[in-house]
């Protein structure tokens, strides 16, 4: 949960930084924004979610 909160937090940050500078505009925030929740709905929402775990737990290992 915390790793999942944390992950929302800095993807979060991210996208508004590349809004601050334009680098991304407000309408392809959204898409990707509503991909990201029609993705979470879907199966592949399993393996993403254990191949991030296995790469944060894998950080601290190197």
């Amino acid at each position: 949960m915390a790793v999942t909160v944390s992950l929302v937090f800095l993807f979060g940050l991210v996208l508004f930084f590349l809004l601050r500078s334009n680098t991304i505009s407000w309408g392809a925030a959204f898409i990707a924004v509503m991909f990201g929740f029609f993705l979470a709905s879907t199966g592949a929402s399993g393996p993403i979610n254990e191949l991030t775990t296995a790469v944060i737990n894998a950080v601290p290992d190197m």
